[in-house]
This record gives structure tokens, sequence and C-alpha cells, in this order.
């Protein structure tokens, strides 16, 4: 997907279209035991919250506020980008 994302924004950008991708984190939603493959009990939760930097797991509300700021004029030089909302997951 990283890839998709970069060539469209590059294939499309003289067009003035922008493309960019979320990459979140497992989060609180009612699919976290089918995506984890783990029973969604609060001690799973927990014990996967402790691997994230920010000790905590996601929202939906985390993916949307990035999808919303991605989509806004104050992004308006941002694309080919793939963000990770993983509470900094990622750097370690």
């Amino acid at each position: 997907m990283a890839q998709v994302t970069q060539g469209l924004a590059a294939e499309y950008g003289p067009q003035g279209l922008r493309f960019n991708s979320i990459c979140p984190l497992r989060g609180k939603t009612g699919l976290l035991e089918m995506f984890s493959g783990v029973p969604d009990t609060p001690e799973e939760r927990e014990r996967f919250a402790q691997s994230v930097p920010l000790r905590r797991m996601s929202e939906p509300t985390d993916v949307a506020n990035a999808a919303v700021y991605l989509a806004s004029d104050e992004a308006s030089f941002i694309t080919g980008v793939n963000l990770p909302v993983d509470g900094g997951r990622l750097a370690v």
C-alpha cells in the first residue's frame, strides 16, 4: 500500500490531487479480536498497551482525526505520505 500511495501521489500530483494513507495500530473496535487473533480481554488490552510508547491502544477517533487532518486545507502540501497512527510503536 505504501508504494501505491506514493506512486499515485507522483502520477496525479501535477493535476492537484493528493494521495495519502493511514496506517493504524490495532485499536479499540468491535473487530479487535478478529484482527489480533487473541481474545479481547481487559488483560490483553493492557498487555498490548504496554508495548506502545504512549501506553494506550488507539481509539477510532485517533484514526478519524488523522483522516480529517489529511483531508483538510492544513495538509494541502502533504501527499504520498503513509501516516502511522500508532502511538509511536513503529519507532520501537
